[in-house]
């Protein structure tokens, strides 16, 4: 099992240590944020999911008002908030999430570990610093996360968002090949992700460059494509929607 309170630990130290050297610089992977406003968007997320966790509800009003609000130390405190939930209790014990596939607190702990690595990547491109690798295990959970629990869910719960993208989509299969895993997308109205399949185009790289492809924190020059350009092009447009 991915280590996620570990991984939790590790990226959103990543994070602070970068964001906070670069506060007032600004965030290139998140146009119109600066350091700061990074650092205060993760703490507001660590909240939200910290007291949904308390209270077995979303917590109301939201968002806090972070007016004047120190970013390092609100995101400190935030983030003990957060720890303070998910270390005392079993990942199998039920919570309310967004997500109705999966009701669990380990699906919070997945997804602020996910959440933490995707924004230190971003703290780092504000610091100007080289990003450091992307831990295997995580990446490769990543990927499927942002696969299942946002693209093909999103697809289903939200087709709206797409502005009718969906609508022309005719069941191609794109291949995500992130080192040894592999996941086929089937891009039609309602995206299905499985094990296995027949592909008519691919997308290839390490597991780290393959989340942040995903994520759309890298380019196509981190992954080799091959077969349909196109239809992999169409694939990073829809996780743009699927992913904000």
């Amino acid at each position: 099992m991915v280590a996620y309170l570990e991984h939790l630990a590790a990226e959103s130290g990543r994070l602070r240590a970068a964001a906070a050297g670069a506060l007032d610089e600004q965030v290139p992977t998140c146009p119109g944020w600066t350091g700061a406003d990074l650092l205060l968007h993760v703490a507001e997320v660590y909240l939200h999911k910290a007291r949904t966790m308390a209270a077995g509800e979303w917590p109301q009003p939201w968002p806090p008002d972070f007016t004047g609000a120190d970013p390092v130390e609100t995101f400190d405190a935030a983030y003990a908030e957060l720890i303070g939930q998910l270390e005392p209790r079993p990942f199998a014990d039920s919570t309310l999430t967004w997500y109705p596939a999966d009701q669990t607190v380990g699906f919070w702990a997945r997804r602020m570990a996910q959440e933490a690595v995707i924004h230190r990547i971003d703290a780092e491109s504000a610091a100007g610093l080289p990003s450091a690798e992307i831990p295997v295990e995580l990446a490769l959970d990543g990927v499927d996360e942002v696969l299942t629990c946002f693209l093909s869910f999103a697809s289903t719960a939200f087709p709206q968002a797409f502005s009718g993208a969906l609508d022309g989509l005719d069941g191609r299969v794109v291949r995500v090949e992130a080192g040894p895993s592999s996941w086929y997308v089937t891009l039609s109205p309602t995206i299905t992700v499985s094990a296995g399949g027949t592909s008519d185009a691919v997308v290839r790289g390490e597991p780290g460059d393959v989340l942040r492809w995903l994520w759309r924190r890298a380019d196509d020059s981190v992954v080799a494509i091959d077969g349909d350009a196109e239809l992999v092009h169409t694939l990073y447009g829809l996780l743009k929607t699927a992913t904000q």
